[in-house]
C-alpha cells in the first residue's frame, strides 16, 4: 500500500528512480509531469507462475497538471526466471508495456495471451482523472480479471473488519460469509491528499479487498484510511460497497 503521506513530487520521484529505463521517456512528457498536483495508482494486473518463479504486475500511475490535463505512467515491475532481484520498468502507454512483457517473457511467440488489461488500442479509463480533479466523485473502472493469493484469507478478512472503527461496519453476517474466503486480492482505488478547510492536510486511500469464498462466490470489503482525525491521527473505516466508502470520504473531507 502507498504512503498517503507521501507528496505527488516524492512518489514522482520515487517511480522514476527506481525505473530501469526511465531515460527513455520523452523530456515533454517528464516536464510536464514535473507540473503534477495531485496521483492516484492502481495495481492492474498481476502474474505468478510458481512453477518457473516468474512475477509480474502492472500498475497505473495517474497525475492531474497544473494546467488541467493528466498524464499516466505504466509501471512493469517483475522478478525474471531464476532472479529474485526485482525490476521496474515505466512506460508512457500500455501498447508500449505490452511490448515489454512480449520482450522480456516471450509471450507473443509462445502464443499466450497477454495481459487483459494490457491490449493496445483498449480504452483509457477516466475515472482516475475524475478522482484527481473531483478527488473523491466518480464511477469505479470497469473490473479486470482477478487473480487470487491463496494465502490465509479469511484471517486476512477477520483483520480488516477488527481495524474497522467506523460503527457502520460490515456486520456479522459478512464477517460469516468471510469466514469461508480462500483467496484475496487488495487493490487501491484511490491515494491522494486533501486540502481540509482549516488549512490542514489530510490522506486518504481507498482500498478495494476481494475475496472469493469456497462457492465460488466473490465478495468485496472497501476500505477507507484517512487522517481527517481531530488529532490527525490515522483511522480506518471498512464498507460493504464502494460507493458507500466514496462518500464517506467525501464526508470526512468536507465535515471535521
Amino acid at each position: 500500500m502507498s504512503d498517503p503521506y507521501e507528496t505527488t513530487e516524492a512518489h514522482l520521484d520515487r517511480l522514476l528512480g527506481r525505473a530501469l529505463n526511465s531515460f527513455d521517456l520523452p523530456d515533454r512528457l517528464v516536464e510536464r509531469l514535473g507540473t503534477a498536483l495531485a496521483h492516484s495508482s492502481s495495481l492492474y494486473t498481476t502474474h505468478h507462475s510458481p512453477a518457473t518463479g516468474v512475477w509480474r504486475e502492472t500498475h497505473r500511475h495517474t497525475y492531474l497538471l497544473a494546467d488541467g490535463g493528466s498524464v499516466s505512467l505504466w509501471e512493469l515491475t517483475y522478478l525474471p526466471e531464476g532472479d529474485r532481484r526485482v525490476r521496474h520498468e515505466v512506460f508512457a502507454s500500455k501498447a508500449e508495456t505490452c511490448l515489454a512483457v512480449s520482450r522480456l517473457f516471450g509471450e507473443a511467440t509462445a502464443g499466450a495471451t497477454p495481459d487483459p488489461v494490457l491490449l493496445p488500442g483498449d480504452e483509457e479509463p477516466e475515472n482516475d482523472v475524475a478522482a484527481l480533479s473531483a478527488l473523491f466523485a466518480g464511477s469505479a473502472p470497469a473490473r479486470r480479471h482477478r487473480e487470487y493469493a491463496v494465502e490465509q484469507s479469511a484471517d486476512h478478512a477477520r483483520r480488516v473488519l477488527r481495524r474497522a472503527e467506523n460503527g457502520d461496519r460490515p456486520g456479522e453476517p459478512v464477517a460469516a460469509l468471510l469466514r469461508t474466503a480462500y483467496g484475496h486480492q487488495i487493490t487501491q482505488a484511490f491515494g491522494g491528499r486533501q486540502c481540509l478547510s482549516d488549512g490542514r492536510d489530510a490522506g486518504f486511500s481507498l482500498y478495494e479487498h476481494a475475496f472469493v469464498l469456497l462457492d465460488g462466490t466473490e465478495v468485496s470489503l472497501w476500505e477507507v484510511e484517512h487522517t481527517a482525525t481531530p488529532d490527525g491521527r490515522h483511522m480506518c473505516e471498512v464498507y460493504e460497497s464502494e460507493a458507500a466508502a466514496r462518500g464517506a470520504m467525501e464526508h470526512r473531507a468536507r465535515v471535521r
